[in-house]
């Protein structure tokens, strides 16, 4: 992002602004890594001017895992809340739209939900963070677990690991979705929701249309990288 100026040319930030320049320094050097005086490089100003918005790193981190958790929060507030959700609903359509939007916010919030799932629990902030996570983990275990019992999905798998192995997908877009490279999410979204429900066999009706490029991961593994180029589609 290009720095905001004030007056005299001088980098002006607000706590929002700021914050997105973090996210980015974080994301790329690890937040252990990260020190004030490269936040203030960056930034383009003085500990002391990043002190005026901020008590320190560690408020930035909180303000920015707390972000992405709250918009994923919100998917599953969302779903129940009546006007939302359809009455008769079943629990696995339900899941399918948790999943959908889920893959929406984790695109809207790409740097921050990247954030958050980096976390070690190296510090106070972290480990609160960790734990707004397993409260996800549960909450869509319970809804797994409900849709399993009405016959929705199978019945064999615990439905803890299900939802876990659900979003680690969901999660693993971090890893190579990119915004700005001409993918739209919804056909993403769409992609990862019918493949999660209904698998990669035949053409399910509710995944219809051509298939999609995928642009080139963002960053490969040591081991993708012996094993030569990654195309996905």
């Amino acid at each position: 992002m290009q720095n905001p100026t004030g007056r005299h040319g001088r980098p002006a930030y607000d706590r929002d602004s700021l914050l997105e320049v973090a996210v980015v320094v974080f994301n790329e050097r690890g937040y252990d890594g990260t020190g004030m005086e490269e936040l203030a490089r960056r930034l383009g100003l003085s500990k002391s001017s990043i002190y005026h918005h901020v008590s320190g790193k560690e408020e930035l981190l909180e303000l920015a895992v707390g972000r992405a958790l709250d918009a994923l929060f919100a998917v599953l507030d969302e779903d129940q809340d009546p006007g939302s959700t359809a009455p008769d609903a079943t629990a696995t359509a339900r899941m399918k739209r948790i999943v959908h939007r889920s893959v929406e916010v984790l695109a809207a919030e790409l740097p921050y939900v990247t954030l958050l799932l980096r976390l070690h629990g190296n510090s106070e902030v972290e480990q609160h963070a960790l734990a707004r996570r397993r409260e996800f983990d549960h909450r869509v275990a319970e809804l797994m677990a409900q849709a399993a019992t009405e016959g929705g999905i199978r019945d064999d798998i615990a439905p803890h690991l299900a939802g876990r192995l659900l979003f680690g997908t969901v999660n693993s877009l971090v890893e190579w979705y990119s915004p700005d490279r001409g993918l739209p999410v919804e056909t993403v979204a769409d992609a990862l929701t019918a493949i999660l429900f209904d698998g990669l066999h035949g053409q399910p009706a509710s995944c219809p249309g051509p298939a999609v490029d995928i642009p080139e991961h963002r960053g490969q593994t040591d081991a993708e990288r012996m094993a030569g180029p990654l195309t996905k589609g």
